[in-house]
């Protein structure tokens, strides 16, 4: 019996993905539920599955792009699963037995027969690296010609990278002198990734307010409690979580900070559902945290880690990363010292993180050295004002700077008790 096996439907709204890669070879084997390709769309990238096992034929090529509910592959039933392969198994320890002990590392060696895997057209996998490998290999400019691949399939591992730096490698002139060019198609969730990034800055009157944040406060609790904290939740104490919870306050102060433009309306929550931008293997994804209002600490922070996870792994869904009210980048990770972050639509607005540089500051007529921060908030101006813009960005910083009125729903315990 020969199964069609179709592209399935990613979301709401989208016709269209493109074939990223083959993880099965034309005419291999496959068990049900096996991985058989990653799709990219232009929200996600998904793996399509064998709803039965049998021998894979493959009728669409890597790089392809193909509508929603077309035929990818087909899998022939009828055929038996391979003896071969398990009788060679059973006989390899046999025949190994008496092999010297170094014989398995010998095999491992970083350069044996770098040109037997390129020359195996149908195995799609071969010399492909992990995300950990590739960027190892693309910082000391190594060749995929140049390891061969030990994993799955003969996937590059970071061991394998690791292995072949530590035999002294080093490029070739050739290599290092190279003038040539490598043309890549732009892959679906890029493509669709610019024009939202274009169309916000034609469509909205985005404008961008600075502030700068002592954190100070912030880093003496983390330095204070980051083992406690680990050790009960299991989970690392970061500046995010601290800064989700300031937003999420400030939000219920300033709601159209937290609304958005459908139409002639204007919509506005009374709940924070907080987008986090997370970099990701193929290109910039923003997963989001549910009622981020109600959220701990460290309810923050294992949500942070769960979603970070899943977008590195391609393993993020689309409901996972639609209905945000409000967006957090920190481009502090990689070295950022201030930027103008672009607004994620339909949202009106977007805090931006940076590093945090230890400056001369004069605090009470006094030059003292502390660690700080410059934020960015941009903002569609016609539903958000300057005032209020400013004043949630200054409302964030002083929640930042005296965590305690975290906890007070951004007010001090004077003010509590006051009740003012």
């Amino acid at each position: 019996m020969i199964i069609e096996i179709k592209v399935p439907s990613p979301g709401e709204s989208i016709t269209e993905v493109q074939i990223a890669r083959w993880l099965k070879k034309e005419g291999e084997y496959v068990e049900e539920d096996d991985e058989l390709c990653e799709i990219d769309s232009d929200k996600a990238t998904l793996t399509v599955n064998a709803e039965k096992s049998g021998v894979l034929s493959i009728l669409v090529n890597e790089g392809d792009t193909v509508k929603v509910g077309d035929i990818v592959c087909k899998i022939d039933t009828s055929a038996s699963a391979p003896k071969v392969n398990k009788s060679k198994q059973e006989e390899a320890p046999k025949t190994s037995a008496p092999a010297p002990t170094p014989t398995p590392i010998e095999k491992v060696a970083p350069i044996a027969e770098p040109t037997a895997k390129k020359t195996s057209s149908q195995n799609y996998a071969s010399g492909t690296p992990s995300p950990a490998a590739k960027k190892m290999m693309d910082e000391n400019k190594i060749p995929a010609t140049s390891i061969s691949g030990s994993g799955k399939d003969g996937r590059i591992t970071k061991s394998d990278v690791l292995n072949l730096l530590s035999a002294g490698f080093k490029p070739s002139s050739e290599v290092a002198n190279s003038r040539e060019i490598d043309r890549q198609k732009m892959s679906a969730l890029r493509k669709k990734l610019s024009q939202r990034l274009v169309a916000v800055k034609n469509e909205t009157a985005m404008l961008t307010t600075f502030n700068e944040v002592d954190m100070s406060a912030i880093m003496s609790i983390r330095s204070k409690y980051k083992d406690a904290f680990k050790e009960k939740f299991g989970v690392n104490i970061g500046f995010m979580s601290f800064f989700t919870k300031a937003v999420t306050e400030a939000l219920q102060l300033y709601p159209a900070v937290n609304a958005m433009i459908d139409g002639d309306e204007i919509i506005y929550h009374k709940y924070c559902d907080i987008s986090i931008a997370v970099s990701a293997p193929k290109g910039l994804v923003v997963p989001v945290i549910r009622n981020a209002e109600n959220m701990s600490l460290a309810e923050i922070e294992n949500s942070i880690k769960t979603l970070a996870l899943k977008a590195r792994e391609n393993k993020i869904t689309i409901e996972e990363m639609t209905g945000g009210t409000f967006t957090i980048t920190n481009g502090g990770v990689f070295g950022s010292m201030m930027s103008t972050p672009i607004i994620n639509p339909p949202q009106s607005a977007i805090l931006g993180m940076h590093n945090v540089v230890e400056r001369p500051m004069a605090i009470n007529g006094e030059v003292k050295i502390r660690p700080m921060m410059y934020v960015a908030l941009s903002y569609d101006h016609r539903i958000i004002d300057g005032r209020e813009s400013v004043g949630f960005l200054v409302k964030v910083k002083e929640m930042l700077e005296n965590p305690v009125k975290m906890l007070f729903g951004s007010k001090s315990p004077e003010e509590i008790l006051l009740n003012l």
